[in-house]
């Protein structure tokens, strides 16, 4: 049984994530390997909580645009769960990976979880006026 970083837990409320972005998530940290490493296709993750196709991709876009998510570049079916959502083998593995994301924070190197950005609406947008 993996050690969970409740440090990203804590603020999940602030993310604004959807109930199949949760359903996904909590797939995801349910196959993970120590360090957060998700070796799973959408299709097996899916599979796991019963969301549709459309949703999964929906869900998985959203946990990603978020960073609670991330992906590598080239890589098949690997997923990064964000260290501070990951699941570590030992309290010192947890300790010394958050301690390592929040200096890869602070550095730029690692985007932190973040709220999506807020949507202009076209109702926000001044009508013009004809002459």
């Amino acid at each position: 049984m993996l050690i969970q970083a409740h440090l990203g837990y804590a603020q999940l409320h602030r993310l604004e994530l959807s109930k199949a972005d949760y359903d996904l998530l909590s797939a995801m940290t349910e196959v993970q390997r120590p360090g957060g490493e998700v070796n799973a296709s959408q299709a097996e993750l899916r599979a796991r909580v019963g969301l549709s196709k459309n949703r999964t991709s929906i869900a998985m876009s959203h946990l990603v645009e978020r960073n609670v998510v991330l992906r590598p570049e080239g890589r098949y079916r690997s997923y990064f769960i964000h260290p501070y959502f990951a699941g570590y083998a030992s309290q010192e593995e947890m300790e010394d990976a958050l301690r390592e994301a929040t200096e890869a924070i602070k550095a730029g190197a690692l985007a932190a979880p973040a709220p999506p950005a807020p949507q202009r609406h076209l109702s926000a947008v001044p009508a013009r006026r004809s002459a």
